[in-house]
Order: structure tokens, then sequence, then C-alpha cells
């Protein structure tokens, strides 16, 4: 399955209810509460995070294998789990970047 999630778009606009990833040093609006499903990205000067992303847009597809997915394309960024029970990958398809997601299990600590 290789179902749309979102589209994460650059910007330079401070947007109400921005997430902070401290890591990235990126902001992040929530798509979820978008009627359009964008995700703007507004990137702080030293972000660690690839040029492309930085600057431009990226579509985002939920998938059920994110191995297989992420063999479609040039390795971005290699796939991370930014939040419990989510993996996330990058590729570039044509220079153009790509975001898988995949839903995984979540394991409680101290088991």
């Amino acid at each position: 399955m290789k179902a749309f999630s979102h589209i994460g778009i650059p910007t330079t606009v401070a947007r109400e209810g921005e997430i902070y990833l401290d890591g990235a040093k990126l902001y992040v609006t929530e798509f979820n509460e978008n009627d359009n499903k964008i995700e703007w990205l507004r990137f702080e000067e030293d972000s660690p995070l690839p040029e492309a992303l930085k600057s431009t847009a990226h579509v985002a597809y939920m998938v059920d294998d994110l191995d297989a997915a992420m063999a479609t394309g040039e390795t971005l960024m290699e796939p991370f789990a930014p939040m419990d029970g989510l993996m996330v990958g990058f590729i570039l398809d044509d220079g153009a970047p790509v975001e898988f997601m995949q839903e995984v299990e979540t394991t409680l600590s101290g088991e």
C-alpha cells in the first residue's frame, strides 16, 4: 500500500502552532490540521537537514513496507523514528524529495 499523506513546503514565515524539532533545528506545522494536508517547514540557518528538504517541497506517503519504498530511489535520509510508532525515510526521485512513512509497533520501556 502507498497512500498520500501530505505535502511539505519550506517557508520562512512563522506560523501559529509550530512544533520545534531541536535536533533538526526545524519548526513544523501539523499537516492533519490543514485542509490541504500542507506541512509547513521553517528551518533555522544551521539546520543539519539536507538542502533538498530545505529548498524544495516534498510529497509524503504512508507505506506498508518502508524498506521496499526506500529502494525506489536515491536515499536522501536513512529511515529514522521522529516519534514513537512511526518510521520515516526520504529518497530523491529525479531530484525531488519524497518522504515515506510507516507505522510501527512501539515497545514499552521496562518490559
